[in-house]
């Protein structure tokens, strides 16, 4: 499964901004050995279901530190028996972009 998604303590710094919370996060997924990505919106981590909640869980935690809310948007692309999707899902649209692959027909 892929999971998107995004963590937002409800104090941010003296302009409002939360990267140092969602660094903390983004540093719980990277340390977690998944395939994962960033990017202006979401945090991306593939793996099966009970692993990538834990890291989820783990991230919205460390998003938290010293907050009394934290608010988590998150969006799962469940496919069983598929891996590798993170980048396999893009560079199937790059290849279309491209011209490479022929467009399907409806």
């Amino acid at each position: 499964m892929i999971v998107a998604f995004s963590v937002s303590p409800s104090r941010g710094d003296s302009e409002g901004g939360v990267s140092e919370a969602v660094a903390r996060a983004v540093r719980v997924v990277r340390e977690s050995g998944l395939p994962n990505s960033t990017n202006a919106m979401f945090t991306n981590v593939e793996g099966e279901w009970d692993e990538v909640m834990d890291v989820v869980k783990r991230a919205v935690a460390a998003a938290g530190e010293g907050s009394l809310r934290v608010g988590l948007v998150l969006k799962a692309d469940i496919r069983p028996g598929y891996e590798g999707q993170l980048e396999a899902k893009v560079e199937r649209v790059e290849e279309r972009l491209r011209g490479t692959v022929p467009p399907v027909m409806e």
